[in-house]
């Protein structure tokens, strides 16, 4: 089947529901928004998922300083996240929560699915166990100095430095969260997946979908070290779905968060009768599946999750698009540094399509950090979306308001037209590939050349002869016509301004092959401004 006739489902990592999203997660999920918007637009069969990830030890943690359930906690964050999502027009077609009954049903199934097929093995490990407070501790209770690159301060399961993954009592001088006492060992039962037992699927698996080169080498890295198996359950006390048959014995989050994305589908499935759970993720379907991640969960992603769809007979992804972290103004965002921006803070003071477009400038689609200078981000938003696109508009505008009566005439610069149209398919091809970046500096080339055409005819000179009346008509409406063919380039990247551009050329809707379609003899509205320019005092007020 040709790829663009097979229906596509595309997922978002799964924000931890233990806190406010701030700008730099906002990347992963513009990026993928943009990409699904674009393929919508050109008539793929999308389906596009996301979740809060509601379980876990920090979630526990947090609530208890709050005095509040952890599933109160967990759901009061699930709701301002999807807010956060909504107004920057991040627009899933479900969100959803792992602490749902679709995702604890799918968990077990999904568990001894696994069990059958001989992928879980139950054996006697050591813990660590807090004496003082008389409890084994999960791994977020455990910090300690990283056992592979020696980085300080580190959570039990993971370093955030450098990506290793490993076991509380590998840590190095490990304490407990709670007394701040060094736990000792005790003995306890733990389930475990046999991801070793997945080395060579995983090779030959990994071969054969799209992922980029700088996330091969790292995961050529895992292979070389070799692939340990994963505990897949943790001792009570703790946050998530308890194992089937134990009574103190909980699924680790790393498990039911991913499967997490087949709770979401399931959950739309229920409400939506267009749309069938078994076309995407039953193992021999033709759908196509594509997550979107940090490069903190590599690991996750393109380990451990495939071994579990493939224990289980289902569907694997056939694509992981990977993106890199956020620095503000060449700094790690630091409150103290007054680089920590919360979205919130973001959209209280700043258009939401300012950052979205400064982020499809800014980004490709390897895993590189890249840096939003706040003087660039003003300089590139007021210089490209207000003084290139929008200016196109309301210079030939008023010339049509006070002259034609808003309406465009029935001839056009044919050349130009033609220039803009042809340059679609490149620029299509560049969305494609996530080139985002690329994408707009041609969209801003066209831009450019659409200026160009208005100070070389000059419609301001012109209209002062009465002779020069058609000649102006016809310049304006090309201009209009170059407005209209940039914004439906654009509308991926910004689509609340392109629905306000519809809205004030007279149109319902627009989708890709409109970049291709005339508007001659077309009656317009009046024009009202559709951006205004960032000020220094926005920026100001958002770093706080």
């Amino acid at each position: 089947m040709n790829k663009e006739k097979k229906k596509l489902l595309v997922t978002n990592a799964l924000p931890y529901a233990n806190g406010p999203i701030h700008i730099g997660h906002l990347v992963g999920y513009i990026q993928a928004d943009i990409w699904v918007r674009f393929k919508k637009m050109k008539q793929r069969d999308v389906v596009y998922l996301c979740a809060s990830d509601a379980h876990g030890a920090p979630i526990m943690l947090s609530a208890e300083e709050l005095s509040v359930e952890p599933k109160d906690l967990a759901a009061e964050y699930t709701k301002q996240h999807a807010k956060d999502f909504a107004d920057f027009f991040i627009e899933f077609d479900n969100y959803h929560t792992t602490h749902s009954k679709e995702n604890e049903e799918l968990v077990n199934e999904i568990f001894a699915n696994l069990k059958e097929s001989d992928c879980i093995e139950k054996r006697t490990i050591e813990q660590a166990y807090d004496e003082q407070e008389s409890m084994f501790l999960p791994d977020r209770y455990v910090r300690g100095t990283c056992p592979q690159c020696k980085s300080l301060d580190q959570y039990g399961d993971s370093c955030e430095k450098c990506g290793a993954t490993y076991k509380p009592t590998d840590l190095i001088d490990p304490k407990s969260v709670l007394s701040g006492k060094a736990p000792v060992l005790r003995e306890s039962e733990h389930y475990f997946m046999k991801l070793g037992k997945f080395e060579s699927f995983l090779k030959d698996w990994l071969g054969g979908i799209e992922l980029h080169e700088s996330v091969r080498s790292k995961l050529q890295e895992w292979f070389e070290i070799g692939l340990k198996d994963w505990d897949i359950s943790r001792d009570h006390p703790y946050f998530g779905f308890k194992i089937p048959g134990e009574d103190e014995k909980y699924f680790y989050v790393w498990l039911d968060a991913p499967i997490g994305y087949l709770a979401s589908l399931k959950h739309l499935s229920e409400r939506d009768s267009k749309i069938n759970y078994d076309d995407y993720f039953s193992e021999k379907n033709e759908s196509e599946l594509v997550h979107f991640i940090g490069k903190d969960i590599i690991y996750f992603h393109a380990l451990f999750w495939p071994a579990v769809l493939e224990g289980a007979g289902l569907k694997k992804p056939d694509a992981i698009y990977v993106n890199g972290f956020l620095t503000v103004n060449g700094e790690k965002m630091s409150k103290s540094r007054g680089t920590f921006i919360k979205a919130r803070s973001y959209l209280e003071h700043n258009n939401p399509e300012y950052l979205r477009y400064y982020f499809a400038y800014k980004t490709s689609p390897g895993i590189d950090d890249f840096d939003l200078d706040t003087k660039d981000f003003l300089n590139r938003v007021n210089s490209d979306l207000v003084g290139k696109w929008i200016n196109i508009a309301s210079r030939s505008s008023k010339f049509l308001n006070q002259q034609f009566g808003n309406k465009l005439g029935e001839n056009v610069d044919e050349s130009l037209l033609e220039n803009f149209e042809s340059s679609s398919d490149e620029i299509s091809d560049l969305y494609d590939r996530k080139e985002f970046g690329q994408a707009m500096r041609k969209i801003m080339l066209l831009a450019d050349q659409a200026n160009q055409y208005l100070d070389q005819e000059k419609p301001w000179v012109l209209i002062k002869d009465e002779e020069n009346k058609e000649r102006v008509l016809k310049v304006c409406t090309t201009s209009i016509n170059l407005f209209f063919k940039i914004m439906v380039m654009l509308k991926p990247v910004v689509p609340s301004i392109a629905k306000n551009g519809e809205g004030f050329l007279n149109l319902e809707h627009t989708d890709w092959d409109s970049i291709n379609t005339r508007l001659l003899n077309h009656q317009i509205s009046d024009y009202k401004p559709l951006l205004t320019r960032i000020e220094n005092e926005n920026i100001e007020a958002m770093l706080g």
